[in-house]
């Protein structure tokens, strides 16, 4: 690559991607020498882009946060992608990413090429978000949380818990994950030895100590299963089985991501078997699916069906009589 703007872009948008990069590998995937790698980190420096360079045979070079943020590099697609995530963000249960996510939509819609808008005005105008309800989460705790994570850093914090006890912690970070209603950060607390889920929201004064970490192997290989499986075994839930009078094939796209686990038993029957921390859940599940069933345990459930049934007849019969 010869031409030096476009090679400093080229440059610029890898050292973009988190990692640290060998500048023999730098040259090989632009096609030019160490020593012009060295250089164009040199300009890059110059134009106010902070490249740090480490020594030794793991040594090469990154970029760090600065005191001001250079200009980004995206590529089509992922200017598209922060476009359409920066939409979404609105809804979400991060406490002031709404008005955030709206200013930085707007810096950036403002420089999108006009074919690139399109694009993304195309996906806006056939998407509808619905906002997601839960206890507003502080970003920078996230922001914390994340950098430790990328970091491999302890951090330390307040936690309050389901009593309202506040205790402090110090832990390694492992995953942030997000439920669509809340956020969780499973952690290997240091002070109980063990692993521990712990709610976002209910953290306060988290910091990075600084103090690297060995990897350690992680609970589960999938962290997301995990943090609901957990969940589940704290908060007291409710098993449901109920008898469907439709296939499951016609009932399970209904469902979606709440499907649980369903079994054909013929004659366009079939058994759906799911938890649900709250009886109002499972009953709202059964009938929005718009077919006949019979709940076949818990007996909890089936005597709020009959509570919802008596208070539907109810409102039935006075707006008649209105």
């Amino acid at each position: 690559m010869t031409d030096t703007p476009a090679r400093l872009l080229g440059l610029l948008s890898l050292l973009q991607t988190p990692r640290e990069w060998p500048g023999s590998e730098l040259a090989g995937r632009l096609g030019v020498s160490p020593r012009t790698i060295r250089r164009d980190v040199e300009r890059l420096r110059e134009l106010g882009y902070p490249v740090e360079a480490s020594r030794g045979v793991a040594g090469g070079y990154r970029l760090v946060a600065g005191t001001a943020m250079p200009p980004l590099v995206l590529d089509d697609d992922e200017a598209v992608a922060i476009a359409v995530g920066l939409r979404t963000a609105a809804g979400q249960t991060v406490a002031g990413i709404e008005e955030a996510s709206v200013r930085a939509l707007a810096k950036l819609e403002q420089v999108l090429p006009a074919r690139l808008r399109r694009r993304v005005g195309t996906i806006g105008a056939a998407t509808v978000a619905v906002p997601a309800v839960g206890p507003a989460v502080d970003p920078a705790q996230l922001t914390v949380f994340a950098g430790a994570i990328t970091n491999r850093e302890t951090v330390r914090f307040r936690y309050r818990a389901n009593d309202g006890a506040e205790t402090r912690r110090r832990a390694e970070p492992l995953r942030l994950v997000a439920t669509g209603r809340r956020w969780y950060l499973v952690a290997y607390d240091l002070d109980r030895a063990d692993w521990r889920i712990f709610r976002a929201d209910r953290v306060r004064d988290a910091q990075a100590t600084g103090g690297r970490v060995a990897p350690r192997k992680p609970p589960a290989t999938d962290l997301a299963a995990y943090v609901v499986e957990r969940l589940y075994d704290l908060v007291p839930t409710y098993a449901a089985v109920a008898v469907l009078a439709e296939p499951a094939a016609q009932v399970a796209p209904r469902l979606g991501a709440a499907a649980g686990e369903l079994t054909d038993l013929g004659d366009g029957r079939c058994r759906w078997r799911s938890h649900g921390d709250t009886l109002d859940w499972l009953a709202f599940r059964l009938l929005g699916l718009g077919c006949a069933f019979t709940v076949e345990e818990p007996p909890e459930l089936v005597a709020h069906l009959g509570v919802l049934a008596d208070r539907a007849a109810a409102a039935a019969g006075s707006g008649a009589r209105g």
